[in-house]
């Protein structure tokens, strides 16, 4: 859908399914939004997250602080799946690697 060029809108939703929350995220992840995306993920208590950023069209510094904030807290049980953005700005970042972040 065109937006006739306004920015894409940002948001952040849930959903759990037992143990796991599912996270997705869309549009840009910058200062004025990371940490909405990171309360949004810590919002229900669960044993495994997913974050879903593959609709996100920008990734700051503020959006790669609260992920790495997000990766420390559920060491081993949080799994990224990102955009084509979002993983060249964690591959940049030298955060590519990462056991948390899911292969395209």
């Amino acid at each position: 859908m065109d937006q006739g060029g306004a920015p894409p809108v940002f948001s952040a939703s849930g959903e759990i399914d037992g143990g796991h929350f599912h996270v997705v995220v869309t549009g840009e992840v910058d200062m004025a939004t990371a940490d909405t995306m990171l309360q949004a993920a810590l919002r229900e208590p669960a044993e495994r997250i997913t974050l879903d950023l593959r609709a996100v069209t920008f990734f700051d510094s503020a959006a790669i602080h609260a992920l790495v904030r997000l990766a420390q807290q559920f060491t081993g049980t949080l799994s990224v799946l990102p955009s084509r953005q979002v993983r060249r700005v964690l591959e940049i970042s030298g955060l590519g690697d990462q056991g948390w972040l899911e292969p395209a």
